[in-house]
């Protein structure tokens, strides 16, 4: 920042400029962090790039048909570029999936059947996906997977946050159906599984039953490296639109993509029997999808590059934080130890002030579907819900961790950083 940028931050944001330098004193230290993720975005950018061109996509293909969808070029091409990108035979796109629960709960449900088993190896699934699974008592969902007489078991990370690889290769039997891990952190307080990580688990997977179906739950992780779990080994994997792929642009929506076969089985859970992928209306959305898609790797290294800022800035003032600040990132994810409720609040306060949309509005504490704790959450967003755009929440939980991710650009998840710090120092917490 230079001093006119500092000028103005202090007369029109009213940041202290003690705070500015807090932050640019955090950039500096982490020039080559920032270098070496450049270099991921950009070989991204071009594998991207080469999707679209071997696509050969047009603009015919941003127009779209009305009522069922049927012989939908723009969404049939969005679906290959897709699984060009994540070198899939195939992948699923579509407006229809509401989130990346409901991307993940359709391969489950597309692929399971009563009396398959599902082994969860990366310890409890966060909130919602145990509402899918069945396994919150207090909050049983009708069409739960336990509903349907899926069995499902679980294997505990270790202490260290790993993946505890011999305990998942004891824990496969000869019946065991799917194997799944969820590659970031939920509200956990763990690094996201790194690619390498990843791919180690796959083969262990492989080593006992080579025809056991790995399942990665890939939300945040897309392009926060140079490869994502299929190109490793993964049967399939899904996430949501609103985050990473979608490049801040899509309106709603979610995707799967693995080998053609789950693919084509899939299809019949996110439409029906009978129909699978020739229905699904795009409502005119395949030109942001795509475009959205093709800035991606961009924008989700500006997301990273803002998470580690603020990792560093409150390293360097004491907090505990997970990832480090140096740490090889694996999602776009950030959490720091607060350790008290008025410090969440507070830092949720600032990142929503730090929005370009409700900036006015006061975050609270409240109850939120699939979810057992209270939460409270700062999105103020141009897409309701949008992950990949600036925003922090947190369980009102001991010992009172927030989560910061997003940024359509790198500079306004860095004033998102400014912004929580000064909240915090307006209410006599800093």
């Amino acid at each position: 920042m230079n001093d006119l940028t500092v000028k103005l931050l202090r007369e029109q944001f009213r940041i202290d400029e003690d705070i500015a330098e807090m932050v640019q004193t955090a950039e500096a230290q982490l020039a080559d962090e920032f270098r070496k993720q450049d270099e991921i975005m950009e070989y991204n950018q071009y594998k991207v790039l080469k999707a679209f061109q071997d696509n050969r996509i047009s603009d015919m293909h941003f127009g779209w048909t009305t009522g069922y969808g049927y012989d939908d070029p723009g969404r049939d091409a969005l679906e290959r570029v897709y699984a060009s990108v994540f070198k899939a035979e195939a992948a699923i796109v579509r407006t229809q999936i509401v989130n990346g629960t409901h991307a993940l709960a359709s391969v489950y449900l597309g692929l399971l059947r009563s009396g398959d088993e599902l082994i969860y190896c990366s310890g409890t699934p966060y909130d919602t996906m145990k509402t899918v699974i069945g396994l919150d008592e207090d909050n049983l969902s009708p069409g739960n997977l336990k509903e349907y007489g899926i069995r499902y078991r679980q294997v505990e990370l270790k202490e260290d946050g790993e993946i505890d690889l011999e305990a998942v290769k004891a824990a496969i039997k000869p019946d065991t159906t799917m194997v799944a891990l969820q590659r970031s952190t939920g509200y956990s307080f763990r690094k996201a599984f790194s690619t390498d990580r990843i791919k180690a688990w796959i083969e262990a997977c492989k080593s006992v039953k080579p025809d056991v179906i790995c399942m990665v739950d890939n939300c945040y992780g897309e392009f926060t490296d140079y490869c994502d779990p299929i190109e490793l080994g993964a049967d399939i994997m899904a996430g949501s639109l609103i985050k990473n792929p979608g490049g801040g642009l899509a309106l709603s929506g979610g995707y799967i993509a693995g080998r053609r076969d789950l693919i084509d089985r899939i299809y019949y859970r996110v439409t029906c029997p009978g129909i699978g992928g020739e229905c699904g209306l795009t409502f005119g959305q395949t030109r942001t999808m795509m475009e959205g898609l093709f800035i991606a790797p961009r924008v989700t290294n500006g997301a990273v590059k803002g998470a580690k800022l603020c990792a560093k800035v409150y390293e360097n003032l004491g907090y505990k934080t997970c990832p480090k600040s140096t740490d090889k990132r694996s999602d776009i994810i950030e959490a720091i130890v607060l350790g008290d409720p008025r410090k969440v609040e507070a830092f949720c306060k600032g990142v929503q002030q730090a929005a370009p949309v409700d900036s006015f509005v006061t975050p609270e504490y409240g109850d939120m579907a699939g979810y057992k704790d209270k939460i409270i959450m700062a999105a103020g967003a141009f897409v309701q819900g949008s992950s990949i755009e600036l925003s922090a929440d947190g369980p009102m939980r001991e010992p009172y961790i927030v989560y910061f991710q997003g940024g359509i650009t790198y500079e306004h998840s860095k004033f998102g950083v400014l912004k929580s710090l000064q909240s915090l120092r307006n209410a006599g917490l800093l």
